[in-house]
């Protein structure tokens, strides 16, 4: 009877994304595409879940569960790095809260910069000068890399007195986006080859790499990092799968050594867990754990199939945790 109830609930659950897959090619109008602008800063987000957070940001009404689960694809990839550098997060110290003491440290740096005090500027002026922007560095990037520019917007509309620089690095950054952006050529300036938009917002840049992070790395491209403006995203990386890990094997102790916040998703909890135990092994202790693993509360609604195995089914970015290289504090003696 068991084995017949999990058919079931298999069979239904590929139904909803066969459905979900037809919609989205229909060629309907997707009023729930239609992103709002930003508010007034009095307005706080509520980052409980998905329901408060399109409420209070103002969303127009989705009375459909498909059409929340279309959006809520595409916005689960600004949304999930918004609810952890956030400092209205879900996540928090408290029991269950899921973020350790080392997780406040590094994120508290990272929300000074975010959160900034009222100054006294307006729109048109400024009484001084303003700080740098928070570079995002998303590493491997494939789908999110091809997301309408007004998705990321919405992570910029959440932080009024912030800037963001989104730093997409990875072969695939670029792929079936070759004929719309060429890459330009790689010059003394621009060694690297990188696609730059800043003709998005005031308060957002976009810079796309067709290489690998340990590359531009060793070449001290990005150096210095600053714990209060700088944080790594890696969505779906694959630490731990057997066929993608070899590529992670230079990046990893990079990545450590640059001791800023690392915030990493995973497909399913077994491939999370699979990325966290993967790194924990090979880092052997020099690792903190900023935030333990688990449900990401701004994952994606919409189910995903592998098509080489039906039976395989998750959904963009179920699971969520961050890490960061180990520091260690110095005692007077």
């Amino acid at each position: 009877m068991d084995d017949y109830e999990y058919h079931s609930e298999i069979c239904d659950t590929l139904r909803q994304a066969n459905e979900d897959d037809h919609d989205l090619r229909s060629g309907r109008f997707f009023p729930e595409f239609e992103m709002p602008d930003p508010q007034i800063e009095e307005i706080l987000p509520n980052m409980t879940n998905w329901d408060t957070l399109l409420y209070s940001r103002e969303f127009k009404a989705i009375n459909e569960d498909r059409g929340m689960r279309q959006v809520t694809r595409l916005l689960t990839y600004p949304l999930t790095i918004a609810s952890v550098i956030h400092e209205l997060s879900p996540y928090n110290i408290h029991r269950g809260g899921r973020l350790t003491v080392e997780g406040l440290k590094s994120l508290s740096a990272l929300r000074y910069s975010l959160h900034r005090p009222r100054d006294g500027a307006g729109p048109n002026w400024q009484l001084r000068p303003r700080p740098p922007p928070v570079r995002i560095f998303i590493l491997g990037a494939r789908a999110e890399s091809s997301l309408p520019r007004s998705t990321w917007l919405q992570l910029s509309f959440l932080f009024p007195r912030a800037t963001f620089h989104l730093i997409f690095i990875g072969p695939e950054s670029m792929t079936n986006r070759d004929v719309e952006f060429p890459l330009p050529e790689r010059t003394p300036s621009n060694p690297f080859g990188g696609l730059v938009e800043d003709q998005i917002s005031s308060e957002m840049k976009i810079t796309t790499f067709v290489d690998y992070y340990h590359t531009m790395h060793k070449a001290n491209y990005f150096q210095p990092y600053d714990p209060y403006f700088d944080c790594f995203m890696l969505f779906h990386p694959g630490l731990g799968h057997p066929a993608s890990s070899h590529e992670w094997e230079e990046t990893l102790p990079q990545l450590l050594e640059t001791k800023v916040p690392i915030i990493c998703t995973g497909y399913t909890e077994w491939d999370m867990q699979r990325d966290k135990e993967w790194v924990e092994e090979k880092m052997k202790g020099e690792v903190d754990i900023l935030m333990e693993a688990g449900e990401n509360q701004f994952r994606s609604l919409r189910w995903d199939l592998n098509d080489l195995d039906p039976g395989d089914i998750s959904c963009g970015n179920w699971g969520i945790w961050a890490f960061r290289g180990k520091r260690y504090e110095t005692q007077m003696m």
